[in-house]
Formats: structure tokens, C-alpha cells, sequence
């Protein structure tokens, strides 16, 4: 696309171009080129610096905001080093002086081609690669109607509500949506509604003007916007305030806003996925959520099951770690068919997050190439200790439990405080100091953990 206001400029450059098979489009103004980027990105992109109306560096800060992997080649008559340096620092991809040298244009524009080329195949490599880490494993009845589910909404551009506790995998869940959408190649952009302050959370999500606040020192783009054509994900959304829910749902219904400060109306164009690990319903009826704007988010609602109710996909997962840990050179330990077993008799509280954690922790641990039950009991909370009295023990306690485990373990292994404080990776009077403590409180056993 060539944007200038001079048209023999624009001829020019379209007659060499096309006369080297190249297809064009061209724009007299800034707007009008980004109108038409809109509606058909090109792979390359000539923009005039002196333009009426938005100027060129004014349009390259929007072509960059709108498609950041766009090659922009500055052109200009009245060129000089500053405004070189301040183009390339924008983003520019290079800048060119009028008259324009045929040879050079049609140079710039191969080497521009093929590094996008080169980007898009290692784009692809590398979406490949987080789809292998981002896949949802599981072989379950429960896990092959989710995935059905999930294959019939994602080509749509239906709205999705995920649910699941956590550690069930609903951010996996939402980029395999949105890696599965006709937006797949448009930016997946997520906000965890539970980390933003409730201050901060109308400039996170719509952005700011320079001068709106305290501290905004230079304009910045929100998050619907940089999720223009593409997919919002908004994680915790049960964790939104009433007041902010009150505002997202006016944007989500009529996908236009203003800047926090601005005065001008953006319109975008944004696929939303909301998750959460609450009952929203429960939430509605206790007055902690808005209705109109829960059904107006549950427009396909998806379901991830707890690891409890489909503990038949533990190997899976187990297997799928050990090929992660391997591609990472890590050497990742084998777990024995009793250890199986046991894992599947664990209850999982923290799902999927807990079940890969555990895995990593073995591999820490443990000094054998296998680990079966026994040693597994070392790693993770072993089953046999599930009781009532268990699930009262708070978490800081159970900590305390293991950690005297391990000690205890480790003392027995190195006989001496010296040796086995330096294995657990503590100061010897630490470890000596803990070790007094917690014998005086469990005895000379391991406690239940």
C-alpha cells in the first residue's frame, strides 16, 4: 500500500511495482489507508511523512498499535536526521528520501517480503510449539465431550463463559477457543480482572489519554483496543466489582468507548471469552454479580472438569510432563504402576496446576529413576492420610509436616545435622533450631501430612 498525498508519487511507485508482478493499493490520506489496511491488511506499507489531516508519524504510531508485525517504509522530501531517528524509534522498518531510486524501492521491498516471510514461518513454528504446550489432555468421557464442545464454538464467533475450579486449565481452554477461531491470526489478549486494582481497572481495560491522570504521561491503548479483531479474555471475571461490571457491560454491548480522558469514540470489533472458578449464580443471588451482564457473557457456556472426576486421564498427563521436561532438557522421572495408582486415589484440590507441580517436584527430590508409592509419599500428600481431620489441618500446618518429613529424612539418611541441613539447603543451626522444634511437637515420627 503506498499512502501520499502527491498522486504522482503514488502512480510512480504503483507502475514499478506492478510492473514486477506486485498487487497495490494506494491512499491519498492517512485515514483513508487506515480504512482500507482495515479492511484488507497488506504485507507492506510506503507512508509519507507530510500528510494532510493525521500525518505520517501520527499514522505510523496507529498502523503499528493496529498491526504490529507490519512492515512501514517512511517517505519523505524533506527528510533529515531526526525525523529518521524518531520514524525508526516509532517502529518504522526503514526510511527512504524523495526523489525515490527505483533499484533501492524494489530492493527494500524484496528484503521487506521475505523477512515477513521469515516471520510468519517462525510465527507458525512457534504457534505450534505453545499449541504442543497449550493442548488439553485427557481421553475421559468428561474430556472428549468438553473438547466437542469446545470444537463446535471455537469457528464461531459466538461469546464463551468457561467455569471450572482452579488449576483446571480455563486459560488453556480459551486460547484453544480463539487458536481455533477465524480470528486465530488477530492478537488473544487477557486480563485478570482479580489483579487489577478497581482504580486502575477503566484505564487497563479502555486506556488513557496523556494528561487524564496523575502519572499519564503519554497515551496509551486499552485492552479492547489492542483486541481489535481478535479475542478478549477475561479471566476472574467474577472477581469484577459491580461498578466495573456496570461499565464493561455498556462497552461489551455496543463495542464502542472512550479513552479514560478522550473525547473521541473508538469502535472495535472484539470476541470475548470469560472464565471463573466461582458460581456466578450463587454470586447473583447474593447481589455480588449482575445479571444482564452474566447472560449476556453466557452465550455458550463450556464446563472443565475437576482432575477427581477424571483421574483416568493421570498417565496422559503424566506422559505429557515427562515429554515437556524433555524438550526442555530436563530428565524427568518414571512413575511406577503402583504410584499410579495412588496418584489416581488422590483427590487433587489443585487439579491439573497441582497434579504438574507434583511432577516437578519429584523430579527435585527424588534420587531414583522410578519413584513408586512409597517414595511418592515423600513428594505429594499421601492418600492413606486423607481423613476429616485432614482436610481441617490448615495449609501453614501441613507445610510444617512436610518440611519435618524431609528433614527427618534427611537426617536419617547423613546420620549428622551438618550433612543433612546442607542437603535441604539450610544453615546448619537452621536446620538444628527447626529440627528441636518440630520433635518437641510430633515426636520422633513423621507426622501424618
Amino acid at each position: 500500500m503506498i499512502i501520499d498525498d502527491e498522486e504522482g508519487i503514488r502512480l510512480s511507485l504503483r507502475g514499478i511495482l506492478e510492473d514486477e508482478g506486485y498487487a497495490v493499493e494506494e491512499a491519498s490520506s492517512a485515514e483513508e489507508g487506515l480504512q482500507k489496511a482495515e479492511a484488507s491488511p497488506p504485507d507492506m506499507i510506503f507512508l509519507d511523512i507530510w500528510l494532510p489531516g493525521m500525518d505520517g508519524l501520527e499514522a505510523l504510531d496507529m498502523f503499528k498499535l493496529r498491526f504490529p508485525d507490519l512492515p512501514v517504509v517512511m517517505i519523505s522530501g524533506h527528510g533529515n536526521i531526526e525525523t529518521a531517528v524518531d520514524a525508526l524509534r516509532r517502529g518504522a522498518h526503514d526510511f527512504i528520501e524523495k526523489p525515490l531510486s527505483l533499484e533501492k524501492v524494489l530492493l527494500l521491498v524484496q528484503h521487506t517480503l521475505e523477512m515477513g516471510e521469515l516471520r510468519r514461518e517462525n510465527k507458525a513454528l512457534r504457534a505450534a510449539m505453545e499449541q504442543s504446550e497449550d493442548e488439553i489432555i485427557g481421553q475421559s468421557p468428561a474430556m472428549t465431550e468438553f473438547r466437542q464442545e469446545l470444537a463446535h464454538v471455537a469457528p464461531t464467533d459466538a461469546w464463551v463463559l468457561i467455569t471450572g475450579e482452579n488449576g483446571t486449565g480455563k486459560e488453556l481452554a480459551a486460547r484453544a477457543v480463539h487458536r481455533n477461531s477465524r480470528r486465530a491470526d488477530a492478537p488473544l489478549v487477557a486480563v485478570n480482572c482479580a489483579a487489577i486494582p478497581e482504580e486502575l481497572i477503566e484505564s487497563e481495560l479502555f486506556g488513557h489519554e496523556k494528561g487524564a491522570f496523575t502519572g499519564a504521561d503519554s497515551s496509551r491503548a486499552g485492552k479492547f483496543e489492542l483486541a481489535h479483531k481478535g479475542t478478549l479474555f477475561l479471566d476472574e471475571i467474577g472477581d469484577m466489582s459491580l461498578k466495573t461490571q456496570a461499565k464493561i457491560l455498556r462497552i461489551l454491548q455496543e463495542q464502542s468507548f472512550e479513552r479514560v480522558g478522550g473525547m473521541h469514540t473508538l469502535k472495535v470489533d472484539v470476541r470475548v471469552i470469560a472464565a471463573t472458578n466461582k458460581n456466578l449464580e450463587q454470586a447473583i443471588a447474593r447481589g455480588e454479580f449482575r445479571a444482564d451482564l452474566y447472560y449476556r457473557l453466557r452465550v455458550f457456556p463450556l464446563r472443565l472438569p475437576p482432575l477427581r472426576d477424571r483421574t483416568e486421564d493421570i498417565p496422559l498427563l503424566l506422559a505429557a510432563f515427562a515429554a515437556r521436561m524433555n524438550r526442555r532438557g530436563l530428565t524427568p522421572p518414571l512413575f511406577s504402576a503402583t504410584a499410579v495408582e495412588a496418584l489416581k486415589r488422590w483427590p487433587w484440590p489443585g487439579n491439573v496446576r497441582e497434579l504438574r507441580n507434583m511432577v516437578e517436584r519429584a523430579m527435585i527430590i527424588s534420587e531414583e529413576d522410578e519413584i513408586g508409592a512409597r517414595e511418592f509419599d515423600s513428594i505429594q500428600l499421601h492418600p492413606s492420610s486423607i481423613s476429616a481431620e485432614a482436610g481441617q489441618i490448615n495449609l501453614d500446618e501441613r507445610l510444617k509436616r512436610i518440611e519435618y518429613h524431609h528433614m527427618r529424612r534427611a537426617y536419617q539418611k547423613y546420620g549428622n545435622m551438618k550433612d543433612a541441613a546442607q542437603s535441604v539447603g539450610m544453615k546448619r543451626s537452621t536446620f538444628a533450631g527447626k529440627f528441636k522444634q518440630y520433635q518437641e511437637k510430633y515426636g520422633d515420627t513423621s507426622p501424618d501430612i
